[in-house]
């Protein structure tokens, strides 16, 4: 925020009052299925303050979303009307209040105006206000948002079983309009099956004519029972929220090119206002869901804004009730999100903000441990980690793991806060020590789950997160792989949930070329099964209907999931080897593994600005929008000139 006028709240009441009106969008089958979590709303009165010294007289206008007055040198104005204000020191004050919605104010005048410097209390804490680039003008109202809309016609009408399937040819976020001589049955479907099971697809409307308000709901195919081709005119309303992609990728390879655009076009529809898990069926906000999709973000649309609405969404207020989505390792990731968004960003005001909130997160999870440092589930808890057979029985050795990362991550931000970190580092040796005592197998060369049920059993998620996280030497990261990452006796991942950190750990070890065919079997296989968006589970084995259940459900899974998009963070990150060593891209590196393309074209953001690299054989160039790069390539080590295309050659 500049000088320019914005609307101004609490800091965090506006992600909080929308993420709970996120929270209960789910529609399940003709039933609302508002969150089954405990969810904060925002502040209900909140007090505005800021102190000019005139050089001259000025007049402003308030203007709210609530009830208030404002106050310039303790005498009371009215909102919405012109204030005059003299010269010389002044302190204003404006209070508002609102029962049903968000509090918050904008300022008009040419000096006095609601730009940076406002402070916002809400009686028990002062703050800087809050903003967001999405309300910046008067007649706005920060409590609805505004999504922009585009028409979206079938591509094909297709005459089946009596009726007619229509194909938008891209998955659809909005509202049907419907031109048609009699009331029909709408039946939705995001692959042609479901919209064709009349009786279990997941979204179905009946008795829709011309005039039926129809609901938002998200589809690629509609079918419509006992009507023929060309009898019923359908327009689907797509609603979005803008935001330009600042990534392209173009390679000698159709199908990984394929595989970033449709991944680029996943992450779009699953993060407008928030990161969200998929367009159909939750359309909640999960926390395991964003902390990926801030990292794929920063390869594709490098969007700040939705990566902290969506961390002080899942966050609330001040007092914590519960995990977060009820998820002990999906608050854990939340922590690792948040060093995530200030190492991608830089961004210390956010940090400032989201600072109490961090350590008391932390602090809650100390209070959940046990002698030896574990963290343990808790009547309600949901000891996640992913849909595998893992042996929850005790404490779990990948909670442990996360644990550790949340400790670092503590000492990282509390230093740069200037916070004394010293209880965490002590936390993290006794923890860590701990765990290599009570998890690791030697006999397994890997880590078990559980030591206190006495199976031993070896699954891939905590040695994953062992890898990602640096827990362990190299000798230990060698035996990990191949005793567990390229051991085919253990437990495959099915989720790209966790085909995304399990390719991330593969490739932190040197193994792109194995990843390389992954992508081009795993989600290439959804390609070959006509996806235009990444799914929520995928098993290659599975054909047909069976193909689209989950959760006891024929429709239940998710065929645009934010998760499935990993692979622009994979590519992004260990094949173009983009990543920043200083926060903010302050410093950043360029390591290529490009074994697999013979040409590439590429362009990625960073912070303020874009990394381009251009691969043609063995020709590489590489040229930075902005100083602070380095490349390292074939055992050179080349500096980046802002501007200057860098050639480096083997």
């Amino acid at each position: 925020m500049q000088n320019e006028a914005v609307w101004l709240w609490y800091p965090g009441d506006f992600e909080i009052h929308h993420g709970m009106l996120q929270n209960f969008k789910r529609e399940e089958r003709g039933m609302g299925w508002p969150a089954y979590w405990y969810i904060d709303d925002c502040n209900r009165n909140v007090n505005f303050e800021r102190q000019y010294d005139l050089d001259a007289a000025t007049t402003f206008t308030v203007h709210t979303t609530g009830t208030g007055y404002v106050d310039v040198n303790d005498r009371k104005y009215r909102l919405e009307e012109p204030i005059e204000c003299p010269a010389g020191p002044v302190t204003i004050k404006v209070m508002v209040g609102s029962v049903q919605g968000l509090p918050a104010i904008y300022i008009d005048g040419p000096v006095i105006k609601s730009d940076q410097g406002w402070q916002a209390s809400n009686f028990v804490t002062t703050l800087p206000a809050g903003h967001d680039p999405l309300f910046t003008r008067p007649d706005q109202d920060p409590n609805v948002i505004e999504y922009h809309k585009q028409a979206v016609k079938p591509q094909t009408e297709t005459a089946v079983n009596g009726g007619t399937l229509y194909d938008f040819g891209r998955a659809v976020n909005g509202q049907v309009q419907v031109q048609t001589p009699h009331a029909v049955t709408l039946c939705y479907g995001e692959s042609a099956t479901e919209a064709e099971d009349v009786a279990m697809c997941y979204y179905k409307q009946t008795d829709v004519d011309s005039q039926t308000p129809v609901r938002k709901r998200a589809f690629r195919y509609i079918f419509i029972p006992d009507v023929a081709p060309k009898t019923v005119q359908l327009t689907a309303i797509h609603e979005f929220v803008p935001k330009p992609n600042r990534s392209t990728f173009k390679s000698d390879n159709s199908i990984i090119n394929q595989i970033w655009n449709v991944s680029t076009e996943t992450l779009n529809l699953c993060s407008d206002v928030f990161f969200i898990d998929g367009i159909k069926r939750d359309r909640w906000i999960w926390a395991g869901d964003a902390y990926q999709e801030n990292l794929i973000n920063q390869y594709s649309f490098f969007d700040e804004d939705v990566d902290k609405r969506t961390l002080l969404a899942l966050r609330g207020q001040d007092d914590i009730k519960q995990h977060m989505n009820t998820i002990v390792d999906y608050s854990m990731l939340w922590v690792i999100g948040v060093l995530n968004h200030y190492q991608m960003t830089g961004d210390r005001e956010f940090l400032e903000i989201i600072y109490p909130k961090l350590e008391s997160m932390v602090r809650y999870f100390i209070r959940q441990t046990n002698d030896l440092g574990f963290i343990y589930g808790r009547k309600n808890d949901w000891i996640f980690v992913d849909w595998s057979e893992i042996d929850r029985d005790g404490t779990v050795a990948a909670e442990q793991i996360l644990l550790l990362e949340d400790y670092k991550t503590m000492m990282t931000c509390g230093r740069v806060m200037g916070k004394d970190v010293s209880d965490y580092q002590r936390r993290y040796d006794v923890l860590k020590k701990n765990l290599m005592t009570y998890f690791w197998d030697a006999d397994k060369g890997a880590f078990i789950d559980s030591y206190e049920s006495g199976k031993r059993h070896v699954t891939r998620h905590a040695n994953i997160f062992a890898i990602l996280f640096d827990v362990v030497d190299a000798a230990k990261q060698q035996s990990i792989l191949k005793n567990v990452l390229l051991n085919d006796a253990i437990t495959q991942i099915t989720t790209p949930y966790f085909k995304f950190f399990e390719q991330d750990a593969l490739c932190k070890l040197g193994e792109q070329k194995r990843v390389y065919q992954v992508l081009l079997d795993y989600w290439g296989g959804m390609l070959d099964r006509g996806a235009v968006t990444f799914w929520e589970e995928f098993d290659p084995q599975q054909t047909g209907k069976e193909m689209y259940a989950m959760y006891g459900d024929p429709y239940g899974k998710s065929l645009c999931h934010g998760w499935g998009a990993s692979p622009i963070y994979l590519l992004g990150r260990y094949f173009v080897g983009l990543k920043p060593t200083a926060p903010g891209y302050a410093s950043f590196e360029v390591a290529p593994h490009l074994d697999e393309f013979n040409q590439l074209t590429t362009v990625m953001p960073i912070k303020d600005g874009t990394v381009k690299l251009e691969k043609d054989g063995d020709r590489l160039v590489v040229t930075a929008s902005r100083a602070g790069g380095t490349v390292k390539y074939a055992g050179h080590s080349v500096p980046l000139e802002a501007g200057v295309a860098t050639v480096v050659n083997p």
